[in-house]
């Protein structure tokens, strides 16, 4: 079950040159709990699978069909972030998952945790069905007050409230952060088509929350110990944020995803030239396109393991890893070697045997516009921006670059 959040903190960071309205404010953050899920090592991969597979199939159908509903799943990853929320006039708390790989905020998974209307809500009669891969909710959209925390609250905020969900087990529904086109035909609407609808960003920006419609992402790497550390998100400005040190390196955004360009290299050899891919809350491992992983595997020796799906390296090969270095925006962004490995602490999480230490990153088919998938294990090494206003991609160093917690 999703641990409840003992208090939701407000952090206050950054200035800017122009005053802020009395309602606005440069950034406010969250706290975001890291949710960890028992899984086979199989699942694991699969759901990564089928979750390219998905942002492949958007970017087919996008030129190929009128339909074009995000198709991305959230089930079955081995780590999640749950972010706690209450909507409507009544203030119901919710728990739900921080997917920067889709753009609706819904809830409802949860059949002993229903959604109540409130004097805030208002039906609009139109059906809102979004698609996961793995997993899908079907139900009816509203517009209500959904409060983040005393200091972002959003009026009149488009949510589904599933009727029908399968596939979401341990957390009451999604809170989408993606870019708005994700949201175009997912709401079928009753009396005229809709197109895109303003998702929790759109609205705090354009309500005069926050003075500019920037997310900030700081997930922390696991140590398997009960006092976890929190994660953040924070909206608006996040220049003043003590959650990374030195400069931030943006690169702009590419496809209707949070899709970057970059390119990877490994001991000193450049294995995958200048490609798009995705970078995604929603994905627990990397995901390299084929040739890539291959030339990794060669180089570090791994060997498949057929339990776990993932490969397997002796202590002598992880003493010899070398960096492995994301170029993103002219920076490299290396992942060290105990970054490249899944968190040894959790190795029966995925059906692995305790001591044994595995790669944390897998093949996947490339095709245009989606060669690569940034996933949790890079996210929880830097601090990532997501930034509609300038529609661009932000990554800087943490405290946690350099950890050696796996």
């Amino acid at each position: 079950m999703i641990c409840p959040f003992v208090v939701l903190s407000l952090l206050v960071f950054g200035v800017t040159t122009t005053p802020l309205a009395p309602s606005q404010s440069s950034s406010l953050s969250i706290p975001i709990q890291k949710h960890v899920n028992v899984t086979g090592g199989h699942n694991l991969v699969n759901a990564g699978h089928s979750r390219a597979r998905s942002f492949r199939d958007r970017t087919v159908s996008k030129h190929n069909s009128s339909t074009k509903r995000q198709e991305v799943p959230v089930v079955n990853e081995a780590i999640t972030y749950i972010a706690e929320i209450a909507v409507g006039a009544d203030n119901q708390t919710f728990h739900l998952l921080v997917d920067t790989g889709s753009s609706n905020t819904w809830v409802g998974a949860n059949a002993s945790y229903t959604y109540v209307p409130s004097s805030s809500s208002v039906w609009t009669d139109d059906i809102v069905i979004v698609d996961y891969g793995s997993g899908y909710f079907f139900g009816y959209e509203y517009y209500d007050t959904v409060t983040l925390s005393n200091d972002l609250v959003i009026k009149n905020q488009s949510i589904g409230v599933a009727d029908f969900q399968q596939g979401f087990t341990s957390m009451d529904g999604v809170l989408g952060i993606g870019p708005v086109d994700l949201t175009d035909g997912t709401i079928l609407g009753a009396l005229a088509p809709v197109t895109t609808v303003p998702t929790v960003s759109d609205n705090l920006f354009n309500q005069g929350v926050i003075s500019t419609e920037v997310i900030g992402v700081s997930f922390v790497p696991t140590t398997g110990a009960a006092n976890e550390p929190e994660g953040e998100l924070i909206f608006g400005d996040v220049g003043g944020s003590s959650r990374y040190t030195g400069q931030i390196t943006y690169t702009p955004r590419e496809t209707d995803y949070w899709g970057i360009t970059q390119s990877i290299s490994y001991g000193g050899t450049e294995i995958m030239a200048s490609a798009i891919g995705v970078v995604d809350t929603g994905t627990t491992l990397n995901y390299m396109p084929t040739d890539t992983f291959n030339s990794y595997i060669n180089t570090t020796g791994g060997i498949y393991d057929e339990v776990t799906g993932l490969y397997e390296i002796t202590e002598e090969q992880y003493n010899a890893l070398d960096d492995l270095i994301f170029t993103i925006g002219g920076t490299d962004f290396p992942l060290t070697p105990n970054a490249q490995i899944w968190p040894r602490d959790l190795n029966e999480n995925i059906g692995g045997e305790a001591g044994k230490i595995y790669l944390a990153a897998v093949a996947t088919e490339p095709v245009e516009n989606l060669n690569f998938i940034n996933g949790y294990v890079f996210l929880e090494r830097y601090f990532s921006i997501f930034d509609n206003s300038n529609s661009r991609v932000g990554f800087a160093v943490t405290p946690y670059t350099n950890a050696t917690t796996n």
